[in-house]
């Protein structure tokens, strides 16, 4: 009897990890198609980014759960790559290359251990008037790459914007919104999911989509220390990188506070040093097996609350179940067969979601003169450069890296701007 009821607490925490893995999947294989796609991948390549970025993210989050002396949060949390880092990965790619994409993702994670205990206590420089521009500014300037991707990919192309495509990617939008709309409980939570599910199926009855990669695509793939090259380091793409680890870090902070709340535990700033120290770690074998930076997913929270259940025995078999899959190189292809236009409609939502998250946070502070000149020129900075980058042709690379990367150029102007506004004497002039 007792045999049974162990088997049936297996299968039912089985079932409950695998939810935690449809939840955080389509949020995360988006990433390594973006900016594979972005710095021009091939077929393998891409293949492989994917299904290493699936290993990885099993690898941090067992770092996060399991507790040890210096690391692990100890939370119902599953870790994968934020969109945060999107855009500065595609502009370091693009301007340096891969390899210092990489040297880039290894230095913010030695940034991450070393500012980890620091940090616990800087909370008071990121006040709601910051992070809800930050938070804002991450989704808006990611909108117009969804609306390339919408259109095809390649703008150049003759196809861009072309009736399929335009059909494949607004019929996603459509049904992530029309789920999301009378959808309950946990096909909520997968709406996603599910909107590139119907796109790419209606993409191969259009027959848009070729099973080429996935029958060249490999069983198996361990895992292989710089599979792209050697990481290098150069100072522009690390600043980048750490400006992007710390708006992560930001945002892992408040996900970690409202798993503390569900569970019904205190965090101390002993914890919150160990949550950062795994997210770092992590960071730096990212960098080291060429694939991304790992930060917190805010979506499981959801399906901690939903699902009523605070163990951490679902999330490692979630953990388990992604590095089990991450091995296999065929369900990584099976991923890079989702087109463009998909993909686009999905991120036109996610997106526009992230944006306006931050646009709800900023409605929760107090819209003086102070605070709305930081929200009008962090935001109008950030937006400003990322739809006209060739602002600073004439700069050096290193420059452009940082000046061209919105979300950078307003994190900056955000921070910089509270501190001036709000905490010395020009708050008065302001106001007056």
């Amino acid at each position: 009897m007792e045999t049974v009821k162990n088997d049936r607490s297996v299968v039912k925490n089985l079932i409950l990890g695998f939810q935690h893995l449809l939840a955080m999947y389509s949020g995360d294989i988006l990433v390594p198609l973006l900016v594979g796609g972005a710095l021009h991948f091939s077929t393998a390549q891409m293949t492989y980014l994917v299904s290493m970025d699936i290993f990885m993210c099993g690898i941090a989050t067992l770092l996060q759960l399991k507790r040890t002396a210096i690391t692990g949060i100890g939370l119902p949390v599953v870790l994968g790559c934020a969109v945060e880092y999107v855009a500065p990965l595609q502009s370091i790619g693009n301007h340096f290359g891969w390899t210092y994409m990489y040297g880039g993702i290894i230095a913010a994670g030695i940034f991450i251990i070393l500012v980890a205990g620091p940090f616990a206590s800087l909370r008071r420089f990121f006040p709601p008037v910051v992070t809800g521009s930050l938070i804002t500014l991450i989704g808006f300037t990611l909108i117009p790459v969804a609306f390339q991707n919408l259109g095809g990919g390649d703008a150049t192309a003759k196809s861009f914007g072309s009736p399929i495509n335009l059909t494949l990617g607004f019929t996603t939008a459509l049904v992530i919104i029309v789920i999301n709309i009378w959808g309950r409980g946990f096909l909520k939570q997968i709406a996603i999911l599910i909107g590139i599910l119907v796109g790419t199926l209606l993409a191969i009855a259009l027959g848009k989509v070729g099973f080429a990669p996935v029958s060249a695509a490999h069983w198996l793939q361990l895992p292989r220390p710089f599979y792209f090259g050697v990481p290098r380091f150069e100072w522009s793409s690390i600043a980048t990188m750490i400006l992007a680890a710390v708006t992560c870090m930001i945002e892992s902070t408040g996900v970690y506070f409202a798993l503390a709340e569900i569970t019904g535990r205190d965090l101390d700033t002993k914890d919150l040093k160990h949550g950062y120290r795994s997210e770092g770690l992590a960071a730096i074998l990212g960098g080291i097996f060429n694939t991304f930076p790992y930060s917190t997913f805010s979506q499981n929270v959801g399906i901690v609350q939903l699902s009523g259940i605070k163990t951490l025995r679902p999330v490692y078999y979630s953990a388990f179940l992604l590095i089990f899959l991450g091995l296999i190189p065929k369900f990584g292809a099976i991923a890079t067969l989702i087109p463009s236009a998909v993909l686009g409609g999905a991120m036109l939502i996610m997106f526009g979601m992230v944006g306006a998250q931050g646009i709800k946070m900023l409605m929760k502070v107090e819209l003086n003169n102070r605070n709305l000149l930081i929200i009008a020129v962090s935001v109008g900075l950030g937006l400003g450069v990322t739809t006209q980058p060739q602002l600073f042709q004439f700069l050096p690379a290193e420059a452009q890296t940082i000046l061209s990367n919105g979300m950078v150029v307003g994190s900056f102007t955000a921070v910089i701007l509270n501190v001036l506004l709000n905490n010395t004497s020009l708050k008065h002039k302001v106001e007056d």
